[in-house]
């Protein structure tokens, strides 16, 4: 599948801001659920983005910073298997569980890339640093955007490089792949998988979020309902959830902590 020339400047326009995110933290669009979805919606294929990116961001919820080490690089791993996956042309379950396994790989690679540009980022603050002793604040400023579009450029130039690739050349490879690496791949993503969905559920066992969860397992075997019709009903019951905590800390009590740290940070907002 070939893209037009519209949706590769939309997507090198994601891996860029991926790219960026990855470091600032602020948007968020280096999450899988971000960046694959909105590839897909770049590409014309936003179903299948979500779907995988709804499937690497369980493998993402495993992965974080630990002292020095280093987490596996998200916003490469999205965008570049978000690429692979729409232009191999597989939306079956065997083309996920390959585009899956990619990303663990590319996650990896990622981690050189990373490594490369903050080599690169010591030479950017020691310009820093002069412009700064000379008094030049708009000179620290453009090497601080300097070494923000080096983070940018880190996912940008593999993501133009595979939009590139003919397709037949990327499904080749994809046939390529042995079998016992692409289910090791599986397997092993999988468990961190296990890992990702732990942390969720320590965060939601809550008496106050937990109707939530059961309630998205009642909602969705109803296949009549869409995409946007699940997300409105959620916006609405995060709303009615909302206003109702807010009220009940009105009651004049002065005390406001209900023992549930989620809760009171829900009821602050």
């Amino acid at each position: 599948m070939e893209f037009s020339i519209l949706a590769v400047i939309l997507v090198l326009v994601v891996a860029f801001l991926a790219g960026m995110e990855s470091i600032l933290d602020q948007f968020q669009f280096h999450q899988p659920i971000i960046a694959c979805s909105l590839i897909g919606l770049a590409t014309g294929h936003l179903s299948e983005g979500i779907i995988l990116g709804g499937a690497l961001q369980l493998l993402a919820l495993g992965w974080a910073n630990i002292g020095a080490a280093v987490a596996p690089d998200a916003a490469l791993a999205s965008v570049a298997s978000a690429i692979i996956f729409i232009k191999a042309g597989d939306f079956s379950a065997e083309g996920r569980i390959i585009a899956i396994a990619t990303a663990v790989t590319l996650a990896t690679v990622g981690l050189v890339l990373t490594m490369v540009v903050r080599t690169l980022s010591v030479v950017i603050v020691h310009q820093a640093d002069r412009a700064a002793e000379q008094g030049n604040f708009r000179g620290v400023e453009f090497w601080h955007y300097v070494a923000l579009a080096a983070q940018g450029l880190r996912v940008a130039i593999p993501a133009g490089l595979l939009m590139f690739i003919p397709s037949s050349a990327v499904q080749k490879a994809l046939e390529a792949l042995p079998k016992w690496f692409t289910e090791g791949m599986a397997i092993g993503g999988g468990m961190v998988v296990a890992v990702g969905f732990a942390m969720v559920i320590n965060l939601m066992a809550t008496k106050e979020v937990w109707p939530f969860f059961f309630l998205g397992f009642a909602l969705a075997p109803i296949n009549e309902l869409t995409l946007i019709a699940t997300g409105i009903i959620g916006l609405c019951l995060a709303i009615i959830y909302l206003n109702l905590s807010k009220n009940k800390g009105g009651g004049g009590s002065g005390n406001t902590s209900s023992g549930d740290p989620l809760g009171d940070i829900l009821n602050d907002y």
